[in-house]
C-alpha cells in the first residue's frame, strides 16, 4: 500500500443527544450525535408500525402473481393436436 494517502484514525468517543457515549475509531476527532442505538424508535422497540386503511393487503392483492387457470377441457385439446 502506499504510504500517506490514508487518513488517519482515531479512538473516539461518540456523544449522544440522549446522554449515551460510546467508543469507536474514526476519521474525525470528536463525534456528536443526535440518535444513537440506545435511544432510536427502532432499536429500543417502542416504534410501532401502522397499517393504516389496509396498504399491505392491497398491495399484495394488486401484485401477487397471478396464475393462469387450467381448464379440464383444455387439456384433451391439446394432446390430440400433438397426435
Amino acid at each position: 500500500m502506499k504510504d500517506k494517502i490514508h487518513p488517519q484514525l482515531h479512538d473516539v468517543t461518540v456523544h449522544c443527544a440522549c446522554g449515551s457515549e460510546f467508543q469507536t475509531r474514526s476519521t474525525k476527532k470528536e463525534l456528536r450525535v443526535e440518535v444513537c442505538a440506545a435511544c432510536h424508535p427502532f432499536f429500543t422497540g417502542k416504534q410501532k408500525v401502522m397499517d393504516t386503511a389496509g396498504r399491505v393487503e392491497k398491495f399484495n392483492r394488486k401484485y401477487a402473481k397471478k396464475e393462469a387457470p387450467v381448464s379440464a377441457e383444455a387439456a384433451p385439446e391439446a394432446t390430440e393436436a400433438n397426435q
